[in-house]
């Protein structure tokens, strides 16, 4: 009977490497026809600049509440998404290296892509998961701020500018 199998949401936050297989894993479902999957990898350039890794911090109570939110919302929209799974990085984060992985599956292919696209820009826009650039000769590195944070945009209306993003 379609429709019958209870629904699953499962975050996590780490500082180990992440296993695109345990998402998928933990998304898989034999009612479902479809496993849409998003990964993020730190890049090893931003404006020109080498980019050695990437730090991650996070108040990780808030996380897993909009994490929550964010999943409730997805649910409204494509009720079809049986599954839902979301990892991300915290700590060091080495250029190369995935820092967000999300699976989603849903009977059709079509919900869990829309739904994973949604889900990794509202995760960027409204989860408190900050990171900071770290360059090559600069140890110190950068914040950045996500350009689809509300903040960052907050600020932007008001004049002060952002410090653009990912």
């Amino acid at each position: 009977m379609e429709g019958a199998e209870k629904k699953s949401d499962v975050f996590k936050l780490s500082r180990d490497i992440l296993s695109i297989q345990e998402v998928v894993d933990t998304v898989s479902s034999t009612s479902c026809g479809a496993i849409s999957i998003f990964l993020g990898t730190t890049r090893d350039s931003f404006e020109g600049r080498r980019v050695i890794g990437l730090e991650y911090e996070a108040y990780e109570a808030m996380v897993q509440s909009e994490l929550g939110k964010l999943s409730a919302d997805i649910r409204t929209r494509w009720p079809t998404v049986t599954h839902v799974c979301i990892h991300h990085r915290l700590g060091w984060v080495g250029a190369g290296e995935a820092s967000v992985a999300i699976a989603m599956s849903s009977p059709h292919r079509h919900d869990a892509q829309q739904a994973v696209q949604y889900c990794i820009n509202q995760l960027k826009a409204n989860v408190p998961i900050w990171k900071k650039e770290v360059y090559a000769g600069d140890e110190e590195g950068s914040w950045k701020e996500n350009k689809e944070c509300a903040w960052g945009r907050a600020k932007e209306a008001g004049g002060e500018g952002g410090e653009g993003g990912t």
